[in-house]
């Protein structure tokens, strides 16, 4: 046994985070759903493409006009 081993410790955090779940069943399913409205999205390779093609690459110092 570990001297610096703390048996079955979980934090308040651990705790309310796991008793949230237990009362809401679908708050699994939920956060997919909102995971996947702004994050899993299908990139089009081709219209990437053209947009990598049509950067113009930036300047060292920005703020340093052209005289």
């Amino acid at each position: 046994m570990s001297f610096f081993r703390r048996p079955d410790y979980q934090s308040d955090t651990t705790q309310f985070i796991e008793k949230l779940k237990a009362s809401r069943p679908e708050l699994d399913a939920q956060q997919q759903a909102g995971r996947a409205l702004l994050w899993d999205k299908e990139v089009d390779r081709d219209v990437w493409q053209e947009y990598t093609a049509g950067r113009v690459p930036q300047q060292p110092y920005v703020y340093q006009s052209r005289s």
